[in-house]
Parts: structure tokens; C-alpha cells; sequence
């Protein structure tokens, strides 16, 4: 059937034309874009994932920013801490030599302490100058704030706290009392009384060190504990006469399982053989209670070997966490809260809780590090960094760094007491040393960690996004060949197609 008005052929040839044409325009556009996917109607379904892989990868990438930032700060107040903590050993030094009093003169008592107001003045200019981007770091910038601290608390550090209300309350509950060791040497009298031509001698031990001590008959109590007190630095034994006057009470000179307090007989002297005379303990958690079934005679095969009795750690929970302690200082590390405390001796004698509205109330501060690439406390670091000024360094039982300034209790110059000075540097020492291993931790095991796992979900989450959305060259290299292809066929065909009406002709002569 021939026609001339309606050209089926040239119809489909044009329609098929379309067709290869639109196919090539799509392999040209994926190929010079590089994308599979270049808009809605290529893949639905594969632009909603793509599209969800890509502000993934952007969050992920910014988060290892966020990270390597982190990093960079850490290493700025790392420097200042490190010269600090050289400054406080020279610090040690200059105390230990002060205390070399008949090698010193005044001049040099003096030159000693010029110098060691010199790195007091040093080390709380480094605490002030310290910063990154003009963010002070090392002054108290990057502590906790806090509110209602209840009067049970002596000192208290928090090195990390995360909450998202407005603060957040620390409960102590204390579950177990902390405790001096400690031992009653019950006499009979307000003094010995010793058989003729002999002598009480007793060897005290505590956690220092231990001396032996020798007493004539009629030596009175008093005496007897002011002997044993003379050595109290060398032994952390301490000893008191009784109200009574009848005994005497020794306990170390701290609290907790590290301490102890061992009394050995050397010689008894005879002092005496009533059933009360000898070596009792205390009850566990009553040391004005002597516990009667205790009893070593003096003359005792044990008293002879030793009696001994050690201290107890505080036990308690903090904000329903199990707490390590040691002596009457408790501490939790969690992801939430990193919290370290020290109790009064009636607060750690006392179960039960602190303060009815908890122990202190953070408010806020702290130094905060988003570290996930998704924004919550999840994915939140926060990390104290307290005020490394001279008034802040040591506690308020052994006193203060700036304590050792000219015209202060501790200056080497009236040398009046220099053990104390040495045991607040010691602990200032201490204090500068577990800030600076607790931010080499962060640095190590958090931002190290989490800039090795994020650089790993990176690499996945954009070869997964890759596999969605880009082209594959060599397919649509092969797909371009191919409609490259029928585009000329189609073309020669709607020629070809269009030439036939004319074959019509023909029927006409």
C-alpha cells in the first residue's frame, strides 16, 4: 500500500532517531560530567542516597578538622605545662638546698629565695600568656564552673563533664568511712612504771619509716607521745595521750589502706601485768572505741613480733557510680564525668550522702571538642583544664605554691618550715604531671583514635557515595560507541524513509 500524505516509515524513523539521539546526549553528559547520576529523573532513589552519603562526607571531613584543631590546642598548652613543670623542679632544688642551713649564709638564704620568687612570678606568667587565637588556655579559661559546694568537700578537681541542661549536680554518697590506722597502748598510769634497772623500749612503724625508742621508768605519757611526735615526718605516726592519761593512741599520720601502724615490744621492762596493760586496735569504724578482745599483753609473743593495724579507703558512689578511692579522696572517670574529690574527716566518717543537694553543682566551662561528624553529646569531648597560677598549685591541707613567696609561711629565708614547702611542691609536681599525662591521653587514645576512624568511615562512606553516583567510563564509553552508531543508522533510515513516497511517482507515467 502505497501513501504520499502519511509517511508511516519516516514516522518511526524519526521517533527512533529521538530516541538514539536523547541516548547519546545522556552518555555525552555522563561522560563529560563524570556522574551518573546528574539530576533527579537519571536514579530517584540513587540521588536520595547520594545525596545523603555527601552531607555525611562533609560532616565526617569537618569532624577530622575539628579533631586535628583539637590537637593543635592540646599541643599549645602542652608547651606551657612543660616548661612549668621544669620551673617546679628547679623549684625542688632550690628548697632542698635552702634547707642546708648551717652550709648557707643569710646572702645566699636570700639569693635562693630572689630566685624562687622569680619562677613563682615565671610560672603564673605562663599560666596567663598561654594561648591559642588569643584564647588563654593555662588560666582557668578551660575549668569547670561551680556552685553550692557543700561543706564536706575540701578540694576538688574535674577534669571532664558533659550535660546538656543548664548544669549538673555531683551526689556523693559515702558507703564506706575512710580511716587512719592506728593502735591504744593502754600503760596502767599517767607514766611507766618499770622494774629496777630496766627499760620500755618499743620500735614504731608506719608507712614512712620505722624508729625504735627507748623510755626509763617514770617517763610520764606526755613525754612518751611528744618522743614518738619528734619523728612523726620519718614514720606518719602520730601519738596522743589518752584523756584519761592512762595510754597512749597511735595513728598514722593520713588515711587509707596504704597506711599502717605497727608497734613491736623490744623490751617490756616488766611494766606490768594487769589485764588491761598492752596493745589494743579500734573498732572498724570507731577510733575512739577500743575493741576489748583485741588485748596483747606487752610480754605477748605477738606484741614481741608486732602489732599491726592498717588504715581504710573512703567507699562511695559518685552520681550512682562505684568510686575508686584512696584515703578520703574518690574519683569516677566515665564518657560523662571525670571527677576526682577529697573529704573532710567527719564528711568521710559519715555514710550517707554529703549534702542533701549534692556535693557541688558544675554550671558550666570546660574545654568542648565535637569529634563525630553527627552533633550531640555523644559525639561530644570535654576536657578541664584548671588554672596552673602559683595560688592554685597544691591543696588547701598542705597549702599553696605562692605560699613560698617572700614574706610567706613557706620562703626558705626564715626556713621556718621547708618539709612543708618540699611537700607542696611535691604535690604541685604531682598536679602538673597528671594534667599533662591526662591531655597526652586525649591527644594519643581520643583525638589519634578518632582521626584514624574517621579517616577510615571516610574512605567507605565515599566509595559507597562513588558507587552510586559516578560514571562508569569504560560502560558508558562502550554505551557512547553503540548510539553513536544507530544515530547514523537512524539517520540514513528517515533518509531512506523519506525517499520512498516518491516511488509513487512512478504509478503516475
Amino acid at each position: 500500500m502505497s501513501r504520499i500524505n502519511t509517511n508511516v516509515q519516516s514516522l518511526i524513523a524519526q521517533r527512533v532517531l529521538g530516541m538514539n539521539n536523547k541516548a547519546l546526549s545522556t552518555s555525552l553528559e555522563r561522560l563529560s560530567t563524570g556522574l551518573r547520576i546528574n539530576r533527579g529523573k537519571d536514579d530517584p532513589a540513587g540521588l536520595i542516597a547520594s545525596e545523603v552519603l555527601r552531607s555525611e562526607i562533609k560532616a565526617i571531613g569537618a569532624a577530622i578538622g575539628n579533631a586535628e584543631r583539637a590537637d593543635q590546642v592540646v599541643n599549645i598548652a602542652e608547651g606551657g605545662l612543660g616548661e612549668i613543670s621544669n620551673l617546679l623542679t628547679e623549684l625542688q632544688g632550690l628548697v632542698t638546698s635552702s634547707a642546708n642551713s648551717a652550709g648557707l649564709s643569710k646572702e645566699e638564704k636570700e639569693a635562693n629565695q630572689l630566685q624562687i620568687d622569680s619562677i613563682l612570678q615565671t610560672i603564673d606568667r605562663i599560666s596567663s600568656a598561654t594561648s591559642f587565637q588569643g584564647q588563654k588556655l593555662l588560666n582557668g579559661n578551660f575549668d569547670y564552673q561551680v556552685s553550692g559546694v557543700a561543706a564536706g568537700v575540701t578540694d576538688f578537681r574535674i577534669n571532664g563533664a558533659k550535660f546538656e541542661s543548664g548544669s549538673l549536680t555531683v551526689n556523693v554518697l559515702v558507703t564506706q568511712s575512710a580511716q587512719q590506722a592506728g593502735l591504744f597502748l593502754s600503760m596502767g598510769g599517767t607514766s611507766i612504771d618499770l622494774s629496777a634497772g630496766t627499760s620500755f623500749t618499743i620500735e614504731v612503724t608506719g608507712s614512712l619509716g620505722s624508729r625504735e625508742l627507748t623510755f626509763t621508768s617514770g617517763t610520764t605519757l606526755v613525754e612518751i607521745a611528744g618522743a614518738i611526735n619528734t619523728f612523726k615526718e620519718v614514720t606518719g605516726v602520730e601519738a596522743t595521750a589518752s584523756a584519761a592519761a592512762t595510754g597512749l593512741t597511735m595513728i598514722s599520720s593520713s588515711f587509707g589502706t596504704d597506711e599502717f601502724v605497727t608497734v613491736k615490744i623490744v623490751d617490756s621492762g616488766a611494766i606490768g601485768s594487769a589485764n588491761s596493760i598492752g596493745i589494743y586496735t579500734f573498732t572498724d569504724d570507731d577510733f575512739t572505741t577500743v575493741l576489748a578482745s583485741s588485748l596483747q599483753a606487752f610480754d605477748a609473743s605477738a606484741s614481741q613480733q608486732g602489732v599491726r593495724d592498717k588504715g581504710q579507703d573512703l567507699g562511695a558512689t559518685i552520681n550512682g557510680i562505684s568510686a575508686t578511692a584512696t584515703g578520703k579522696t574518690a574519683r569516677i572517670n566515665t564518657d560523662f564525668l571525670d571527677v576526682q574529690l577529697t573529704l573532710g574527716t567527719s564528711a568521710a566518717q559519715t555514710l550517707g550522702a554529703v549534702a542533701a543537694g549534692g556535693a557541688f553543682t558544675i554550671t558550666g566551662g570546660g574545654a568542648d571538642f565535637q569529634l563525630a561528624s553527627k552533633v550531640d553529646i555523644a559525639g561530644k569531648v570535654s576536657i578541664g583544664i584548671f588554672d596552673v597560677a602559683t595560688r592554685k598549685l597544691g591543696t588547701s591541707d598542705l597549702g599553696f605554691l605562692d605560699d613560698l613567696a617572700s614574706g610567706k609561711q613557706f620562703n626558705v629565708v626564715s626556713a621556718s618550715n621547708l618539709t612543708g614547702a618540699q611537700k607542696v611542691i611535691t604535690e604541685a609536681i604531682n598536679q602538673i604531671s597528671s594534667l599533662r599525662g591526662r591531655l597526652g591521653a586525649f591527644q594519643s587514645n581520643t583525638i589519634g583514635a578518632t582521626i584514624r576512624s574517621l579517616g577510615v568511615t571516610l574512605e567507605n562512606v565515599v566509595a559507597a557515595e562513588s558507587t552510586i553516583r559516578d560514571a562508569d567510563f569504560a560502560k558508558e564509553t562502550a554505551g557512547l560507541t553503540r548510539n553513536q552508531i544507530l544515530v547514523a543508522a537512524s539517520t540514513n533510515v528517515l533518509g531512506l524513509a523519506n525517499q520512498n513516497p516518491q516511488t509513487v511517482l512512478q504509478l503516475l507515467g
